[in-house]
């Protein structure tokens, strides 16, 4: 009798209060780029360090277009020696000497030759590379005299006006989360206490833990909150 009343009890305490949900949260940027180039060639300038804040068309670092300009100027040399036999061609095309098959051909090489060298021509936009948006460096992976290659990172900016707080959701609890859904934010370090709510939930899950991630957006009440930082968010469930 003692047990049925004891369970009883339990089970209406259970219902009359919210279960809670304490997880563990990392800030993060929701817009963080990597810059890399599209060149190959020296780094000439780097105009920041990490830690800079920077605006939305500053120049961040340039590409010595030694490497660029040599590459056009091959391409120059090539067009004027088809452009050359073209008119060899043409020639010897009035005269009945070759085929209008091989004229088309050297035609169409011209052709070729030349949005190569459009092409080649374009890169030089790309040899100065620009802040795409307000924010801060947070990594500088290259210094001035460094050789760059395509695609290689050169600096990270994150923008700090767009940050998530990411949590992990195991799948137990998923069921009872949805996006949407008010959470509690505490970021102790900066004795943030304020409100937010699941902003997105990544339908991936880890495959060691079989969590699933989800973001948080919350109001940062006015204080400067850097990726990174831990924060606890309490859901009710």
């Amino acid at each position: 009798m003692i047990r049925v009343l004891i369970f009883t009890f339990l089970l209406l305490f259970s219902s009359a209060n919210a279960i809670e949900l304490v997880l563990s949260g990392t800030a993060i940027s929701d817009n963080q780029k990597v810059l890399a180039s599209r060149n190959m060639g020296y780094l000439k300038k780097m105009n920041v360090s990490e830690g800079d804040e920077v605006k939305k068309g500053d120049l961040l670092y340039e590409i010595d277009p030694t490497e660029v300009n040599a590459q056009k100027q091959m391409y120059r040399n090539q067009l004027n020696n088809i452009l050359k036999n073209l008119e060899r061609y043409e020639r010897l095309f009035k005269k009945g000497m070759v085929s209008k098959y091989d004229l088309e051909n050297m035609r169409l090489a011209a052709q070729n030759q030349r949005e190569m060298l459009s092409i080649a021509e374009a890169q030089d936009a790309y040899l100065k590379v620009i802040a795409p948006n307000d924010g801060i460096i947070i990594s500088k992976n290259m210094n001035e005299g460094e050789m760059v290659n395509p695609g290689m990172p050169v600096v990270v900016l994150t923008d700090l006006t767009d940050i998530r707080i990411v949590i992990e959701i195991s799948e137990n609890d998923l069921k009872n989360i949805k996006k949407g859904d008010k959470v509690k934010v505490d970021i102790p370090s900066i004795e943030l206490s304020t409100e937010g709510e699941i902003s997105s939930i990544i339908p991936a899950s880890n495959p060691m833990t079989h969590k699933f991630k989800a973001k948080i957006k919350f109001d940062k009440a006015g204080k400067s909150v850097y990726p990174g930082m831990f924060a606890r968010v309490t859901l009710e469930l």
